[in-house]
């Protein structure tokens, strides 16, 4: 039976995880075994409950728990679930996104990169990728456009920060993920996996994207770069192809999410 404990104050603390928690603290990096993170809406708790994640408690509208919460709550035991009314919810910053619903939930230990590309042939890399709306916007692509899994380097944002999880409509618990040692793509480590590596730059010896040479390869890790400064030097000059995305009306590039969805698309689906 869940365990329904009422909240009439917003200031009471067992808000604080929802309301006054920063991202950084949830992680909690120097103990990353007691990290935390916030899913929203029903449907992406289910995903992460679906991907094995362990719920640590709830905040719902009242009338949420004997309607479309009772199936979710019925999967998690006694876990404590924190209950109020709309006017107390809604000065949490964005509830009115949430569907009415969150769960604070475990971080799960990350596997390896080894782990997540087994049996992978088609991987996507994202170097130094920062915004959270862009990282679950191209999680959401690589679910729907038959990317096996996702790899991202020391400084992109965390895929399970809400904002992330939200845009991603809980595909970020759909698609193996971890991240790489290091600032930059490490195409030897990726090479060492057995792929061939594909970075998406705009330079004038780039192969367009519709290259049969790139629909070919067996594996393939198609590498993305930072919003406006894009990939590395060091990690163009070591892929073995640069590519492309024909454009026209003078346009050169695009943002990394559509450009993502693009190279999905284009290199995925063969």
């Amino acid at each position: 039976m869940p365990n329904i404990i009422p909240i009439t104050d917003f200031l009471a603390p067992e808000l604080d995880l929802y309301a006054r928690k920063t991202e950084v603290q949830l992680l909690n990096r120097e103990h990353p075994e007691e990290g935390i993170f916030i899913a929203e809406s029903p449907k992406v708790i289910e995903r992460a409950l679906d991907a094995g994640c362990e719920a640590v408690s709830f905040l719902m509208e009242t009338r949420h728990v004997d309607t479309q919460a009772e199936a979710i709550l019925a999967r998690c035991g006694s876990v404590p679930v924190y209950t109020a009314e709309f006017d107390v919810l809604t000065q949490l910053t964005g509830f009115q996104l949430t569907r009415g619903m969150l769960c604070a939930m475990r971080r799960p230990l990350l596997p390896t990169p080894a782990q997540v590309c087994e049996g992978a042939h088609r991987v996507a890399v994202l170097e130094n990728v920062m915004n959270p709306t862009n990282i679950g916007a191209i999680f959401r692509s690589a679910a729907a456009l038959n990317v096996d899994a996702v790899l991202l380097t020391g400084n992109s944002s965390n895929p399970l920060y809400r904002r992330a999880i939200r845009v991603s409509m809980g595909t970020v618990f759909q698609i193996p993920w971890t991240f790489l040692d290091g600032e930059t793509a490490s195409t030897h480590q990726l090479h060492e996996l057995g792929f061939r590596t594909a970075a998406m730059a705009l330079r004038d010896d780039s192969l367009s994207i519709s290259d049969p040479q790139l629909a070919a390869e067996e594996k393939l890790a198609i590498i993305l770069g930072t919003e406006g400064d894009g990939l590395a030097n060091s990690t163009i000059e070591e892929s073995d192809y640069t590519v492309r995305i024909p454009m026209s009306h003078g346009v050169d590039s695009l943002n990394v999410a559509a450009a993502s969805a693009v190279a999905f698309w284009a290199l995925c689906n063969h």
